[in-house]
């Protein structure tokens, strides 16, 4: 499915579940070093997808603290298992992403934000313009 979007276009994922761990190593391409806990076998998973397809783990890239990691708590244990993947030719427009730690989706999980810069290009339509009246142009009569 993700090899099926063109490469010129923006590209991102969410609701990966695993545990991606604290270091990137092995995986520098699409880890950014600052994740939370220790790596899983879905975590593993994630990070070989991440790197078959180019992608960048967003959550892993700004240094935060614990509180804007964790994406799930259960009483005393917590973990950072919900992550937002974007293309790496992108990581320049990557300007954040977090945990919101007061919102909860469901009961356990908490709110991935994540802050992107989008270039919009606006294409005008020359037809569609109206023909200005040039009133310093006209002469005699007709003005």
């Amino acid at each position: 499915m993700v090899s099926t979007v063109p490469t010129n276009e923006k590209l991102f994922i969410g609701d990966l579940n695993g545990h991606v761990g604290a270091t990137n190593v092995g995986f520098e391409r699409v880890h950014g070093g600052f994740g939370y806990g220790s790596r899983s076998r879905e975590g593993e998973d994630v990070l070989n997808f991440a790197l078959a397809y180019d992608l960048l783990i967003a959550n892993t890239v700004f240094k935060k603290r614990e509180s804007h990691l964790v994406t799930f708590r259960s009483g005393q244990p917590s973990s950072q298992i919900d992550f937002i993947l974007a293309r790496r030719e992108g990581r320049r427009d990557s300007l954040d992403c977090k945990v919101i730690p007061g919102e909860c989706v469901v009961p356990q999980h908490k709110l991935v934000v994540a802050d992107f810069r989008l270039r919009v290009r606006v294409h005008r339509d020359k037809r569609a313009k109206i023909a200005r009246t040039k009133w310093w142009k006209l002469r005699g009569e007709a003005a």
